[in-house]
């Protein structure tokens, strides 16, 4: 994490044994003395306010300014348990914490819509959406359709992937202005791939002035981003969970 300003790290999201190692090595790079951003995939970018707001708000007796910020901003979806140790550390050394994430209804849009509803053309361009590289929009769609079980109509494929390239391009642009003091991405493995994640829609400049860290599981049965899409890989035990696939519909064709 010390090799770059710009630090996407990685994780399976409910992965408790990762949580702890990332935060334990988020704080071994803070005592150091550097003071990154901490940009949450887990807030929308929407919500900004919210946190700067519940940020400063008068604190109620008995409450930790942790879980004011979490109950104002936070949404739903997310294990807040295991990101509340990011968020006080965040409070704890007096980093910025930036709401990064597209939020669900946003993404809706860009599948209704196309990525036209969310960039205008100045930040297409900014963000190379209009020149991508040649075979990311099939990866993202094949990605889209293995986490899914294999189970979406074909015709939705194209449009899931627009959204899932919209997180990227959402969670680049909020990681800029924050490159010259240092900012950490807390985000999904998927998100931090060099090939086709976040640091596609980084630019030259900054894309040379990032590292890329992925916490993948070992043993894993459930499909794992190659290592290769990554600067670094730890791997980590295996979270124990049930078939994610269950809880999806029936194939639909």
């Amino acid at each position: 994490m010390a090799r770059a300003p710009v630090v996407l790290l990685g994780e399976v999201h409910d992965n408790a044994a990762q949580h702890a190692v990332r935060a334990a090595a988020l704080r071994r790079l803070l005592e150091s003395g550097a003071r990154p951003a901490l940009a949450f995939e887990q807030f929308d970018r929407e919500r900004q306010a919210d946190l700067d707001a519940a940020r400063s708000a008068p604190l109620p007796a008995g409450r930790e300014r942790a879980d004011l910020i979490i109950e104002r901003a936070g949404g739903g979806g997310w294990n807040w348990k295991l990101y509340r140790p990011y968020v006080a550390l965040a409070l704890q050394y007096d980093l910025p914490i930036v709401a990064a994430n597209l939020s669900r209804a946003a993404a809706t849009r860009v599948i209704q819509q196309g990525l036209d509803v969310e960039f205008d053309a100045a930040a297409r361009a900014r963000l190379g959406i209009d020149d991508l590289p040649a075979g990311l929009l099939a990866q993202q769609q094949r990605e889209v359709e293995v986490g899914h079980c294999f189970r979406l109509p074909r015709e939705m494929l194209p449009r899931m992937a627009q959204a899932q390239i919209a997180r990227d391009a959402a969670l680049a642009e909020a990681l800029a202005p924050y490159a010259q003091r240092g900012v950490v991405l807390l985000t999904g493995n998927g998100h931090a791939r060099k090939d086709i994640g976040v640091p596609v829609y980084l630019g030259a400049a900054l894309r040379a002035r990032s590292v890329s860290i992925g916490l993948l599981e070992a043993g894993s049965d459930e499909p794992e981003p190659p290592p290769q899409a990554y600067d670094a890989v730890y791997y980590s035990p295996a979270q124990g969970r049930g078939d994610p696939c269950s809880a999806l519909p029936a194939i639909v064709r």
